[in-house]
């Protein structure tokens, strides 16, 4: 039987390696940001202090975010993007909890996560990310656990063993002896 030629071999294409690599980084991006949430949340559940903030800015469509101004340990701080709700105005007064430790780590005082939008994003995207990033992973084993995959690997490897023995002078068919044959350089110039 005749081993197909490397150009013979079908390949498997670049964009299966691509969304294995973006999916698990998506999916390492997604659990980190649910982390940091959870960590916020129970910073803020240990030891809740309770502040009343003021609406300094609603959301309004894209790469807008609400914005809450609240008083803590004598500083004035600020909040964005926590989820208001769809009745809130600009300068309306609204209850907010803060860490005891760390008045950064803010929610408002009837919800669980800081942005609950972040924890939803996080349990639906890495679960797809882990199922694309699964599927790609499978589909190129499969391509190298193929019969004609394989023997044109032992086709390739024969020829990169060979191709390192003649970048070694070949010893095995010169039997270790250097070849007597001079080699064109600069050196003939110099006589």
């Amino acid at each position: 039987m005749r081993s197909p030629s490397p150009s013979a071999v079908p390949r498997i294409g670049r964009g299966w390696y691509l969304a294995a690599v973006l999916s698990a980084v998506l999916a390492l991006g997604m659990c980190l940001l649910g982390w940091r949430q959870t960590e916020l949340a129970d910073r803020i559940g240990a030891d809740p202090v309770r502040v009343e903030g003021t609406i300094t800015q609603l959301s309004g469509g894209t790469a807008t975010y609400s914005s809450v101004s609240y008083q803590a340990g004598g500083q004035q701080h600020a909040a964005a993007d926590l989820q208001l709700p769809p009745d809130a105005k600009v300068g309306d007064a609204i209850c907010l909890e803060h860490a005891a430790t760390d008045a950064g780590a803010v929610r408002l005082c009837d919800q669980k996560y800081p942005q609950a939008a972040g924890i939803r994003l996080a349990q639906i995207s890495v679960p797809v990310a882990l199922l694309i990033c699964a599927v790609c992973v499978l589909r190129i084993r499969r391509h190298f656990r193929s019969p004609a995959v394989r023997s044109a690997q032992a086709v390739l490897s024969t020829v990169a063993l060979a191709t390192e023995a003649l970048a070694e002078g070949m010893p095995a068919i010169t039997h270790g002896k250097r070849s007597r044959r001079r080699r064109r350089s600069g050196r003939r110039a110099l006589r």
